[in-house]
C-alpha cells in the first residue's frame, strides 16, 4: 500500500487526523505570478553591518523561477536530478523552485566553499548523480573545480542561475506534475555513513506545509524569518516551501551572519510583523549568551508569533534562560514552541501549541526501565514536551514485539501520513528498514509507517523525546541516554565547554562501558589542567546522578567535538575519534 492510497483509505478511520495536499506547491507559486505583494527578502550582511535588503515581489520571483525552469528543461529530461550548489541567497531560492517547476528532481545541497562538510557533498552527488548543477556566478569556479574531483560524477551541464537571461522563460509552460512524483531529495546530516537522500514527493512537501500551517498556525499575513541553511530540511521548508504554500513573506539571512552576530536573528524578528521562525536548541542558548543588556533594551519582540525549537534535544534550562532574558523585550514565554521532526517526514511531525513549553520531571530509574513516572525529586530528569501531531499519526512501538505500547511507556516513535518520504534514493535495504513499518492494530492503518529510530513516549497526551535508538547506552541491562549523561557531565568542571560533549558506549570484547569526550572552553590551556582531578570530577558527578561508572573521560581541544552539518552532536563519529585516540596510544 502506498502512503497516498493508505491515507485516502484510512482518513475516515483516523477521524480527521490526517491531512493530504490537493496540489503541488508549484501551483501555489504560479497562481501568484501577477501579485505585487512581497515574496522574499534576503538580508546580506557581507558589506553592510545593518544588512542590505534584496526583496522580490511574487511577480518578480515567479518570473525568475520561470527563467530557471526553462533553462533546466533545456538541459535535462524527466527523472533527472538537478543539484543546487549555490550560496544562500535568492539564486538558491530560484534555483530550487525552478527545478521543481520544470518537473525535475531537485537536490538541495550547498556551495563547495563550505569545506567542513565536503565529504558529505561529494557523497550526495555520487549517490544521485545529478545531470545538471545550478550555482551562482560567485561560486562558479569552485563548482567547476568540484566537478573534476575524485568520486564526483561529472554533470552534463553547470549553470549560474544569475547568468540566465532575464525574461527567457516568459513563455515557459510548466508540465503537469503528479503529486506522487519526487520533488526533491533531502539528504540527511549524518557524518559517518554515506548520505541518505530521502525522496520527498510533491504530495509530501505540500502536505507537510499544510500541517505546519495548522500547527504554527500561520497564513499569508505571517512573515517566515530565519537563517538556517537552505539545504537542511527545516531551513528549506521554513524559508522556501512554507512561504510559497502560504503566500507569506520570507525573510532570511545566512547561518554565518547569525553565528557572527546572533542578535541579528532577533532584530529581524522585531522588524517584521507576525513572525514565525525556528532553530535548534543551541541557537536559543547562543541568543542568551551573545546578546547584551544594551541589545535587549532596544528590542521589541511583542509581534513575534512563534519560535520553533527543534532538530536536537531541547533543554528545560534553555527555555527558562531564554524566557528570563527576552521576556522583558515583550516576548511571551508561550511563543517558544518545542517541536519534533525529521527529514524522513519532510520535517514537521509534532509541535507545542499556544500553551507554550511544557516541562515535566521524571524518575530516572523508571525511565531506564522504559516507564514514565513523574517525579518532583531533586534528581528527577526534566524533559520538554514536543507537543502533538497535526494531520498525521504518531505512535510509540515496542522495538521487540512491534506492537503499540500504552501511554507512559518508552518505545520507538513511528509516523504515518502523506508527509512521509517515499524512500531513500537508490537504497532499497535502508528503505525497507525505515519506511515500511507495519502495524496490526484496530483503528490504525496497517502501513507503511516510518520507523524514526527515535525513542519517546506519550504522557498526558504529549510526546516526549527521550533519545536515539542507535545512541542508547545499555549497561547491566539498564538504558542510559547520552544527552542525559552529557548534561550532568558538563556541570562537573569549569573548563568544560557547555553543550560540546559526546557520551557513547564502547565494547572491549567482554563488557560495554560508557565514555565521555569533552571539549574545552575557548582559551583553555590543556597543559595546565590537572587531568586526573578533571576525570575524577566528571566520573563522580555522573556516578552520583546516573549510577554509571564511566570507563573513560577525555578532555580535547576547543573545536574537537564533531557535529553534523545541522549542528547535532555526531556521537558515532566522536566514538570513532575516541577509538582512533586509543589505537594511536597503543
Amino acid at each position: 500500500m502506498s502512503v497516498s492510497s493508505g491515507v485516502a483509505a484510512t482518513a475516515e478511520l483516523a477521524k480527521g487526523r490526517l491531512t493530504q495536499a490537493a496540489r503541488p506547491i508549484t501551483e501555489d507559486l504560479v497562481q501568484r505570478a501577477e501579485s505585487d505583494r512581497l515574496a522574499s527578502t534576503f538580508v546580506d550582511y557581507t558589506n553592510d553591518r545593518q544588512g542590505e535588503r534584496h526583496t522580490l515581489t511574487w511577480r518578480q520571483l515567479v518570473a525568475r523561477v520561470r527563467d530557471v525552469a526553462a533553462a533546466v528543461t533545456e538541459h535535462t529530461a524527466p527523472g533527472d536530478r538537478v543539484a543546487v550548489l549555490a550560496p544562500q541567497n535568492h539564486d538558491y531560492v530560484t534555483g530550487f523552485l525552478g527545478a521543481l517547476l520544470a518537473g525535475r528532481i531537485a537536490v538541495p545541497l550547498f556551495a563547495p566553499e563550505l569545506g567542513a562538510h565536503a565529504d558529505r557533498l561529494v557523497g550526495a552527488l555520487d549517490n544521485c548523480a545529478p545531470k545538471l548543477w545550478l550555482t551562482s556566478s560567485a561560486s562558479l569556479d569552485a563548482v567547476e573545480e568540484l566537478a573534476t574531483g575524485e568520486g564526483v560524477p561529472a554533470p552534463g551541464h553547470i549553470l549560474a542561475v544569475d547568468g540566465i537571461t532575464e525574461g527567457s522563460g516568459k513563455d515557459f509552460q510548466a508540465p503537469e506534475i503528479g503529486l506522487d512524483e519526487p520533488a526533491y531529495l533531502q539528504y540527511t546530516s549524518g557524518s559517518t555513513r554515506t548520505p541518505a537522500g530521502a525522496v520527498i514527493t510533491h504530495r509530501a512537501v505540500a502536505t507537510n506545509c499544510a500541517q505546519g500551517a495548522a500547527g504554527f498556525p500561520a497564513d499569508d499575513t505571517s512573515t517566515c524569518v530565519g537563517w538556517l541553511p537552505l539545504f537542511h530540511d527545516m531551513g528549506l521548508v521554513l524559508q522556501i516551501c512554507f512561504p510559497v504554500h502560504l503566500g507569506a513573506h520570507a525573510v532570511f539571512t545566512t547561518p554565518f551572519a547569525f553565528i557572527l552576530k546572533p542578535v541579528r536573528w532577533l532584530e529581524l524578528l522585531a522588524e517584521f510583523p507576525n513572525a514565525v521562525t525556528g532553530g535548534p536548541n543551541f541557537a536559543f542558548d547562543m541568543l542568551v549568551k551573545k546578546t547584551t543588556e544594551e541589545d535587549r533594551a532596544r528590542l521589541d519582540l511583542s509581534r513575534v508569533h512563534s519560535m520553533r525549537n527543534g532538530a536536537e534535544p531541547i533543554r528545560a534550562g534553555t527555555i527558562d534562560r531564554f524566557a528570563e532574558a527576552f521576556g522583558p523585550c515583550g516576548l511571551d514565554r508561550s511563543a517558544h514552541r518545542p517541536s519534533y521532526g525529521l527529514a524522513e517526514a519532510t520535517v514537521y511531525v509534532t509541535t507545542t501549541g499556544s500553551e507554550g513549553p511544557v516541562v515535566r520531571g521524571f524518575d530516572r530509574a523508571a525511565l531506564a526501565d522504559n516507564r514514565a513516572v513523574e517525579s518532583t525529586a531533586e534528581d528527577a530528569l526534566s524533559l520538554v514536551a514536543a507537543g502533538t501531531p497535526a494531520g498525521q499519526l504518531v505512535r510509540i512501538v515496542d522495538r521487540g514485539t512491534g506492537e503499540v505500547v500504552p501511554d507512559g511507556t518508552v518505545g520507538e516513535i513511528w509516523v504515518y501520513g502523506a508527509n512521509v518520504a517515499s524512500a531513500y534514493w537508490d537504497s532499497p535495504e535502508a528503505t525497507e528498514a525505515t519506511f515500511r513499518g507495519v502495524l496490526h492494530e484496530d483503528g490504525l492503518p496497517e502501513g507503511p509507517w516510518l520507523r524514526t529510530g527515535d525513542l519517546g513516549m506519550f504522557h498526558a497526551d504529549l510526546l516526549f523525546i527521550t533519545g536515539r535508538m542507535k545512541d542508547l547506552i545499555i549497561i547491566d541491562g539498564k538504558n542510559h541516554y547520552p544527552q542525559d549523561i552529557e548534561a550532568t557531565a558538563e556541570q562537573a568542571h569549569e573548563v568544560i565547554r557547555r553543550q560540546h560533549l559526546a557520551a557513547f558506549s564502547v565494547d572491549d570484547g567482554e563488557t560495554e562501558g560508557a565514555v565521555v569526550l569533552i571539549e574545552a572552553r575557548p582559551g583553555t590551556d590543556l597543559a595546565a589542567v590537572d587531568q586526573k582531578e578533571f576525570s575524577r570530577s566528571v566520573k563522580r558527578a555522573v556516578s552520583q546522578v546516573h549510577d554509571v561508572k564511566l570507563r573513560d573521560v577525555r578532555l580535547i581541544p576547543t573545536g574537537g567535538i564533531i557535529r553534523t552539518s545541522s549542528g547535532k552532536i555526531a556521537r558515532a563519529a566522536n566514538r570513532e575519534q575516541y577509538l582512533d585516540m586509543i589505537r594511536t596510544e597503543k
